[in-house]
């Protein structure tokens, strides 16, 4: 049994998956905008949450840059938009979201992104006491937390960064902490890509140029790059 929260201004939704999730054994929370969504945020961190782009006061994408920034992005963030463009979906994934859901949603796809998202809720404590951290309550918890959405989308090849991302602790200076997980962001990207620094500087928006002088000055390991 989980706890749900489900973020949407129209009452009509909100009810349905009220009624879905909860025959299927979850508690479910209901907030009609943003505001309601961050005040139950303060009072509580939910397993997963379902979260409307489209709404009247503050839009879903705007609330989880919120949340990102604030530090209170450690749980499975799924977005829902009837209207929203595959450039809106793309910005939320970056930010954070695990996933997207598409209006009206599919009985079939909602169970299977929401027993998706709570697994990845689930394996963020794993990761953190793989790193020898604290498994709840402590920085490595969050920062797995966050990493999550980034890194296990893929598949396999990304659970190695993750858990190196997972190590990294937020009691170091801020410059340390970015080294760290760029080197995981640029270690992720040449293992996905087999070494091809030509597909790894298209991944990363960046001149091979510059992406040789990045992974030279982070210490990231060439040896295996093709170098193409």
């Amino acid at each position: 049994m989980a706890t749900i929260l489900v973020v949407d201004d129209e009452m009509g939704i909100r009810e349905l998956l009220s009624e879905i999730l909860s025959d299927e054994g979850h508690v479910v929370e209901l907030a009609e905008n943003a505001q309601e969504a961050r005040e139950f945020r303060l009072r509580q961190v939910p397993d997963l949450v379902l979260l409307d782009i489209w709404m009247p006061d503050t839009d879903g994408v705007t609330l989880l840059k919120e949340w990102a920034a604030q530090m209170l992005l450690t749980m499975p963030v799924i977005m829902m938009s009837g209207h929203a463009t595959i450039d809106t979906a793309v910005e939320a994934t970056k930010i954070g979201a695990l996933n997207f859901l598409e209006k009206p949603i599919a009985l079939q796809k909602l169970l299977k992104a929401v027993e998706q998202g709570l697994a990845r809720g689930t394996a963020a404590p794993v990761l953190a006491q793989a790193s020898g951290k604290p498994a709840a309550g402590g920085s490595a918890a969050v920062a797995s937390a966050a990493a999550l959405p980034m890194f296990v989308a893929d598949g396999v090849q990304g659970m190695a960064p993750v858990a190196q991302t997972a190590s990294i602790s937020f009691d170091i200076p801020l410059r340390d902490a970015r080294d760290a997980f760029e080197r995981a962001y640029f270690e992720y990207h040449l293992a996905r890509e087999n070494g091809s620094m030509t597909r790894v500087a298209e991944k990363t928006g960046l001149e091979r140029t510059h992406l040789y002088r990045k992974l030279k000055q982070l210490g990231v390991d060439l040896g295996k790059s093709k170098g193409e």
